[in-house]
């Protein structure tokens, strides 16, 4: 049994059910949008789905996938899980299970530009892996930030038709994208809304609730160079050591694109030990 939840249904380009400037700053890892968006949906979750919650089954939640780096949607998920938690404790039901989607490939085109079918003609290539055994027989809540042309839960659900786990699987976004007309790379007006440019990407790092994720080390290791060297003497040093350190998990000193920023950022590290 598969189903979907969204806490937010886009309809109408001009009139966004949320803050497009604060949805920016979460996908660059602002803490403080991560928990109210997850603590948000987990509300309009339990509101929706207490039968669920106050059955018998054994919940597992899972964030979007990844290798190495977390996405963005794993700090939203984060939130989520506590408060869904919170809400277990006080009607004495055991606590969320969390399992994982493993991917083990990564790539440097930029996902909010593309149509569906571009879409799900990279992710496709993509490897993964998924826990059956884990999963069987209990109810799995799959997060992710936003639904825009589906092709994400597309490749998730043949991976779960492919492996024949019988469970019951629940989407869960935050928005979705509700009305076809409106084209797919709508998707990055809302990822850039804020964050334009590795300046308005420093206000989001210097704060104290800022998280790493893929999408941030991929946008300053694809920045141009005069912007980078702009950029590293205005951000912490374990902010830079964590983003080599990331970088090099997920192998992209292994992508074009990527190496030569990496490169620089080490050597500026480097220049000021």
């Amino acid at each position: 049994m598969i189903t979907t939840f969204s806490q937010h249904q886009i309809t109408c380009a001009e009139n966004v059910p949320f803050q497009p400037e604060h949805y920016s700053k979460f996908k660059f890892g602002d803490g403080s949008y991560a928990a109210a968006f997850g603590r948000e949906l987990a509300d309009g979750f339990i509101a929706n789905h207490k039968d669920l919650l106050l059955g018998n089954k054994e919940i597992v939640i899972i964030s979007s996938p990844y290798n190495s780096i977390p996405t963005a949607s794993y700090a939203m998920t984060s939130f989520f899980k506590e408060r869904l938690n919170l809400y277990l404790f006080e009607k004495n039901k055991s606590s969320l299970l969390e399992s994982k989607i493993h991917r083990y490939k990564t790539y440097s085109a930029d996902y909010g530009n593309l149509n569906y079918e571009d879409r799900v003609n990279l992710i496709t290539t993509d490897a993964y892996h998924i826990d059956k055994s884990f999963l069987t027989n209990r109810v799995v809540l799959l997060l992710d930030d936003i639904k825009i042309t589906g092709s994400h839960e597309y490749v998730i659900k043949k991976l779960i038709t492919s492996h024949d786990i019988h469970a019951e699987f629940i989407f869960i976004y935050y928005a979705e994208l509700a009305n076809p007309s409106i084209e797919p790379n709508f998707e990055n007006y809302l990822n850039y809304a804020f964050v334009k440019g590795l300046n308005d990407l420093v206000q989001v790092v210097n704060t104290e609730v800022f998280t790493l994720n893929t999408r941030i080390i991929k946008f300053i290791l694809h920045s141009d160079i005069n912007s980078l060297q702009t950029f590293l003497p205005q951000v912490r040093r374990d902010v830079l050591e964590a983003i080599v350190k990331h970088a090099i998990s997920n192998n992209y000193h292994l992508m074009e694109e990527y190496t030569k920023n990496l490169h620089l950022v080490i050597a500026y590290l480097n220049n000021k030990n």
